[in-house]
Parts: C-alpha cells; sequence; structure tokens
C-alpha cells in the first residue's frame, strides 16, 4: 500500500477522533451536571442513521466522516426568551464553564495519551540537551564536522539547554562563525560553524535536524509525568507563538497558519519517514544496529503529529474569538464574576460574525496550502 493512500486513510481517521474526542469532552462534562444533550452526532450530517438513543440523546451515524457533535437542549437562545429547562443556556454558568472548558481538556488528556506511547518505544527525552539527529550532506554543519548523536553542548561558550535556546542563538549569529562544542562518546570537541541566512527553514541555517537524547525506558508513573510535562510545554509554546513573531523571535514561515491540505501533506511526510523507519528497523534485524536505529520508533513521527494536532486543536479552541469555545468562555465572564449575563441575541450575533470571520480565514489559509506548500525535513 503505497505511502498517500495511506496518508489518506491515516488523515481521516486521526482528524476525525481529535474532533470525536474534543465533542466527547463536551458530552461527558454535560451529562454530568445533567444538561440535556438531543444529539451525539458521529461524523458531520447529513444523517446516515440513528445508532440507539441512551436516556433522551440520540446517536448518529453521519455522512462525513470528520469528528462529531454535540446538539444540546437549548443551546443557543438566540430569541432572548426564557432558557429552556434542562438545557445548556438554563444551567448555571459554572456548570456552562465546565462543559465548555472540556472540550480542550480531553484534547489535552489524548495529548498526554499520545506522548506515554511515543515515550513507552523511545525511553524520555533529555529536554535540557539537543542531540544532532542528521546532518545534510554539504551543510555547515557537516563541514564542522557534526555527526549524528553528537550533543550540541555549547555556542560561543554558552551552554546550550534547550532548542528553543539553540534556535534563537542561531538566527543572532547568522552569517557569523560561531564556536561549537560537541559532546561525543563522553568527549567533547571543539570546532566552528558559520549558520548561513541564505539556506530556507526547511535545510535550516546549519544544515543539521536537532532532536533529543533519550534515557532509558521509564516507569508507568515517570511515563505518564513526563507526558504530561511534555504536553503543557506544547501548549505553552502555541500560547507564546504570537509573542514570538511580534518580537521577531520566530519568522512568518515558521509560525504559519496550515489548512487541510497543508495537515495533509505532513502526514504524507511523517508516515513516509515511518516506513522508512521500519525498513531500516527491520533491516537491522540481521546486522549491527547503530545507536539511531536503537533509539527510533516506527511510529514516531506520526504519532507526534498526531499529538500536535490534538494540542493544537484543544489551545486554539480556548482562545477568546467569537464562536470558539473561548469565544463563548469570554461572553461567561460578566455572569461569572457581576451576575450580569450578556443578551443572548448580541451574544448570537458575535458567534455569527466570529464564524464567518473564521470560514473565510480558513479558505485563505487552504488556499495559501496549494500557493505555498508545507515542506518539513526529517531523517
Amino acid at each position: 500500500m503505497s505511502a498517500n493512500l495511506i496518508a489518506g486513510i491515516v488523515f481521516v481517521a486521526v482528524f476525525g477522533v481529535v474532533i470525536l474526542v474534543h465533542e466527547l469532552g463536551h458530552f461527558i462534562v454535560g451529562r454530568l451536571f445533567k444538561i440535556e444533550i438531543e444529539e451525539f452526532g458521529i461524523g458531520m450530517p447529513p444523517k446516515m442513521l440513528t445508532l440507539f438513543t441512551w436516556q433522551g440523546t440520540e446517536f448518529t451515524l453521519n455522512w462525513l466522516p470528520f469528528g462529531g457533535f454535540n446538539r444540546f437542549k437549548g443551546e443557543d437562545n438566540i430569541d432572548g426568551g426564557e432558557p429552556e429547562p434542562g438545557g445548556l443556556s438554563a444551567a448555571s454558568p459554572w456548570a456552562r464553564l465546565a462543559v465548555l472548558l472540556a472540550g480542550a481538556a480531553m484534547n489535552l488528556v489524548l495529548g498526554v495519551l499520545v506522548y506515554s506511547m511515543i515515550f513507552s518505544q523511545t525511553g524520555i527525552p533529555n529536554l535540557e540537551r539537543v542531540q544532532v539527529y542528521e546532518v545534510t550532506p554539504g551543510s555547515p554543519a557537516e563541514e564542522a564536522g557534526f555527526l549524528a548523536n553528537d550533543i550540541l553542548l555549547k555556542m560561543n561558550g554558552e551552554l546550550i539547554t534547550s532548542d528553543i535556546q539553540m534556535r534563537a542563538l542561531t538566527k543572532e549569529n547568522l552569517d557569523q562563525t560561531v564556536s561549537i562544542t560537541l559532546l561525543r562518546d563522553g568527549e567533547e570537541i571543539e570546532t566552528s560553524a558559520m549558520p548561513l541566512s541564505n539556506r530556507t527553514a526547511q535545510e535550516g541555517a546549519f544544515g543539521f535536524l536537532p532532536g533529543f537524547a533519550y534515557n532509558e525506558t521509564p516507569s508507568f508513573s515517570e511515563t505518564i509525568f513526563h507526558s504530561a510535562q511534555m504536553t503543557y510545554l506544547h501548549a505553552r509554546e502555541l500560547l507564546l507563538l504570537p509573542g514570538r513573531m511580534l518580537f521577531g523571535n520566530l519568522s512568518p514561515e515558521e509560525g504559519r497558519f496550515i489548512g487541510f491540505r497543508g495537515i495533509f501533506n505532513i502526514f504524507q511526510q511523517t508516515i513516509s519517514a515511518d516506513m522508512e523507519s521500519r525498513v531500516e528497523s527491520e533491516t537491522t534485524i540481521t546486522t549491527t544496529p547503530t545507536p539511531a536505529a536503537e533509539e527510533s520508533s516506527p511510529t514516531f513521527f506520526t504519532l507526534s503529529m498526531i499529538a500536535n494536532l490534538t494540542i493544537t486543536l484543544g489551545v486554539f479552541n480556548l482562545l477568546p474569538f467569537p464562536a470558539l469555545d473561548g469565544g463563548r468562555i469570554f461572553f461567561l465572564l460578566p455572569e461569572l464574576f457581576f451576575r450580569k449575563r450578556v443578551p443572548a441575541r448580541f451574544e448570537g450575533i458575535v458567534h455569527w460574525a466570529g464564524m464567518m470571520l473564521l470560514l473565510g480565514l480558513m479558505f485563505y489559509i487552504n488556499i495559501m496550502d496549494f500557493v505555498n506548500p508545507v515542506n518539513i525535513s526529517f531523517p
């Protein structure tokens, strides 16, 4: 089976599961607060069939295989009348807040679970060390003598403690010779290299793909702890992206939004990389495995992409923008703290306008995916 076909199947399945998990969070918390849910749909309308009805909720299977949805009783109440008893708009503001937060929370929980699957295969990454995963032929890194599995210890005498710090130092020293200390098999090696500004973002200024040094396979509790830590760090990076772009610490290309085509392109590349990794892993059965082969996982890149996708969806939905969960939470704040409810009609108009803006933005982003396709580098 070709990588493109596998990528298509995985893309639809993963995207659907990530959205369905989000909606499941809303559903579970809504039921806990005894809010009536008229329909829980798997996939998007039009409806294919009704699977069953449970405690007043119709569970449906729909034709479009992307995620799912909840239809809460009295969800919008746009006419501004009395909220329907048992409906979402009739629930307490704290109950509605919990329901709105639950979708993103479930996405973050899924992120923790996916990272735990990765770490159970690779071990725990040492986030305070940057390891050389692969060196591009003919690059400044190759000329400086970088080898796979080297640890990038220092740049211009400054101890490297994170990937972000390493990238910032690289940007500060473009087209300048940088003294570098590598750690290889316990021995420090001094060298120098010049990060080049005329290399593309995919090539990298130095021309090497950074990774993490991995510790031994951890216990279950350590796996969960470090998976939660990685999920938190990932979510924090997403929240800091606008500020980093504003202050010039991140290029527009690195911080760009991508649409369905862009995500699919990345899935194609991740699955191709994992298929190559699987072939290499099978090949090493009859040969002496290298350290990189011992640490590789035949599903590493795909699982990493899934973790990225679910965490991004969770964080994005909490942004205080109309029509998103975060926008609805924003309209809850006056009621939570001042007991002043925003008029339902006004809120409905704002969310409608926000939805139109989001649809326009999605259209633009997806067009840009075709004009300027997304490409990432893999070993």
